[in-house]
């Protein structure tokens, strides 16, 4: 009763207009909405949490927690949220984000490499899965418009769940990973044409209209680049160098967020899909040293929206309805999961030279993405799905999402099995040397964090033997000061778990930690030792009070500056006073 008659309070004090207009219920009942939409994303986050810690605790992929939540709380199951309009924009959001982050792995020269096998063999991948699904569903009776729609929703996967699980396990960029971004991105890029096409199906639009819609959204693509490329180039580095941003963490935060959320706005406004335009802004800032720490700024922010994603793709599924019908929803599935997998294997085996590299590319894509669920409303609006068809769809790419960490999972050993069998039969003919999946320059590489005074006198020693240097400091001028030496540099605050994962610290062969604040020095040794328990980690103790608390974090070498100061001191009393003893007498006597 006091809270909610505070909230009141406050509520008619904000809110308050002069005797006789309107109620006071009226001029604060447009609040009521959102208050119910925060209802909905709380309790979908608690369960969420719940689920996920769960699945997480039995070593499963907590994405499976979150669209559990969503279907046992959907209006198909407990009821408790409807999914309002809000929700699924927030839920929108939360891929956007997911691909902004996965856009700063991927500098614009990384992804032109992949651009063959992602133009080429997504945009081969979309057309035979669209083909053959609309083959094989007329063949079981269905009618030539609805077979059309059904190829043009399984020929899509799922770009958030398949980037989630790769980004999970560290393989991003593994051949892979690299393999299947390029895929998905061309997959994402193919929804506008795909929901024209399935529009067309239900009578309105001309073939003109779609081939015009697609040059325009063409267009738009190309110049929102553009205008990304000069905010990136032009005015982001005078921004970043700010001292202001140093001097405070929230300013850097807060940029980060405006950043990612701005492009996906951006995009948006100009009628393409937010992922898309997050992805742009994303590659843009990769070239940049910022990059490390704007993805650690947005990453809780990312895991929040994310998991609103994947709990509102589940509240679409109605358990009741797949229990009814768990036997057609089983042969659907296999049947995609066949299919798909045995056709993208096959496009992507034109463009890599590993079969298993092909295979596991395949596998980790056959599920049916999060974006059929679009193209299936649209179809079913239209009319040119009917009812237990929509169904049928809506539950099948419920399942195969579910499956989508096993899948995933699963991929490199049936790669390798296949890899195995097409050695056996003389089939495989594949280069010996393979591409690198790590993803610095060269494996074993030394991290620096910190790169004051200590840092640059260390350099000066040690680190001219040794060719491959990412330093990571918060401070402009010391990394100016470091890519003048030749060394790779990064923004970055190493307080940050999400930065020091992204370092790959596992990877690494010796993380050093110079900065002279003991108790950050303590916090980033446990983040290295949370992800890289065998790596060793040099650390400097500015005290020697506090190097006991470094060693117990977890550090394999502590120097004690205090210790080594009174070592030195020692040395230079000795020095002196054996100068002094091979003095001239009457000179000492003096």
């Amino acid at each position: 009763m006091l809270i909610g008659g505070s909230s009141s309070i406050v509520a008619r004090s904000l809110y308050a207009v002069a005797p006789g207009e309107e109620t006071r219920r009226d001029r604060i009942g447009w609040m009521m909405p959102f208050w119910n939409v925060l209802t909905e994303v709380l309790i979908l986050l608690a369960a969420a949490l719940v689920l996920g810690a769960v699945f997480e605790h039995f070593r499963q992929s907590a994405i499976l927690g979150y669209l559990l939540a969503g279907l046992l709380l959907g209006p198909g199951a407990l009821g408790w949220v409807h999914g309002d309009a809000f929700v699924s924009a927030i839920a929108e959001l939360g891929v956007s984000l997911l691909l902004f982050v996965i856009g700063l792995e991927f500098s614009l020269r990384r992804l032109l490499k992949i651009g063959a096998v992602g133009l080429g063999g997504g945009a081969l991948q979309v057309v035979l899965t669209c083909v053959i699904g609309a083959g094989v569903a007329r063949g079981l009776g269905l009618g030539v418009q609805e077979s059309v729609a059904i190829g043009a929703i399984v020929s899509l996967s799922s770009t958030a769940c398949v980037l989630r699980v790769l980004a999970d396990r560290a393989e991003m960029d593994s051949v892979t990973g690299r393999t299947a971004l390029g895929v998905l991105l061309l997959q994402d890029t193919a929804v506008v044409p795909l929901v024209l096409l399935v529009t067309m199906l239900g009578g309105e639009p001309t073939v003109g209209a779609i081939a015009l819609g697609m040059g325009q959204s063409l267009l738009l693509i190309v110049g929102l680049a553009l205008a990304l490329f000069v905010v990136s180039k032009l005015l982001l580095p005078r921004i970043m160098r700010d001292p202001t941003l140093t001097r405070n963490r929230e300013l850097a935060i807060l940029l980060a967020v405006v950043l990612a959320l701005g492009s996906a706005w951006l995009a948006h406004r100009f009628g393409l899909s937010p992922a898309i335009g997050a992805f742009i802004a994303g590659i843009l800032l990769a070239e940049s040293p910022f990059s490390v720490q704007i993805r650690a700024d947005v990453g809780a922010l990312r895991a929040l929206f994310v998991t609103l994603f994947f709990t509102s793709v589940g509240m679409l599924g109605n358990p009741v309805w797949i229990a009814e019908n768990a036997a057609l929803i089983a042969w659907t599935v296999g049947m995609i999961l066949v299919g798909k997998t045995l056709v993208t294997t096959l496009v992507v085996r034109l463009f890599i030279p590993k079969i298993r590299h092909a295979a596991g590319v395949g596998l980790s894509l056959a599920q049916v993405g999060e974006f059929s669920f679009v193209l299936a409303q649209v179809a079913f609006a239209s009319g040119v799905l009917g009812d237990r068809t929509f169904k049928l769809f809506v539950s099948v790419t419920l399942v195969t999402l579910f499956m989508t960490p096993y899948l995933v999972a699963t991929g490199p050993g049936f790669g390798r099995v296949l890899q195995s069998l097409a050695r056996l039969t003389g089939l495989s003919k594949t280069a010996a040397i393979e591409p690198s999946a790590t993803g610095l320059p060269h494996a074993g590489h030394i991290i620096v964090i910190g790169f004051g005074p200590a840092a640059q006198r260390m350099h000066a020693k040690m680190f001219k033997r040794h060719g491959s240097i990412l330093v990571v400091d918060l401070n402009p001028r010391n990394l100016t000061l470091a890519r003048g030496m030749g060394l790779n540099a990064q923004v970055g605050d190493a307080t940050n778990p999400e930065l020091i994962r992204h370092l790959r610290v596992a990877d690494a062969a010796i993380v050093v930690v110079t900065i002279p604040d003991h108790r950050a020095a303590v916090t980033i040794v446990r983040h290295v030792r949370a992800v890289a328990p065998d790596t060793p980690v040099i650390v400097r103790s500015r005290y020697h009070a506090f190097a006991d608390d470094i060693q117990r974090a977890g550090a394999s070498v502590t120097v004690d500056e205090e210790d080594w100061i009174g070592r030195r001191l020692g040395l230079e009393v000795n020095r002196l006073l054996r100068r002094q003893s091979n003095a001239d007498p009457g000179e000492s006597g003096q």
